[in-house]
């Protein structure tokens, strides 16, 4: 699956890999890159986020859960 921000929720439950671009994570999410990049530097992101040297991915079944109305 290619990590633009064009995809759908359906999209991601059935072919995402373990992690996510924070992009397309935010576009979920319904927030801004910009917004989503303030969060994680805050501690504020809804769901799991691992840093791998100097880029975040999110954890693509903790994002899940939380659109789920769970929590991460």
């Amino acid at each position: 699956m290619a990590s633009s921000t064009d995809v759908s929720l359906e999209q991601i439950r059935r072919d995402a890999p373990p992690t996510l671009d924070v992009p397309v994570a935010g576009k979920l999410l319904g927030i801004s890159r910009a917004h989503a990049y303030q969060s994680i530097r805050r501690g504020q992101f809804p769901a799991a986020v691992l840093q791998v040297g100097g880029c975040y991915r999110v954890v693509t079944a903790s994002l899940l859960r939380v659109l789920d109305g769970g929590v991460a």
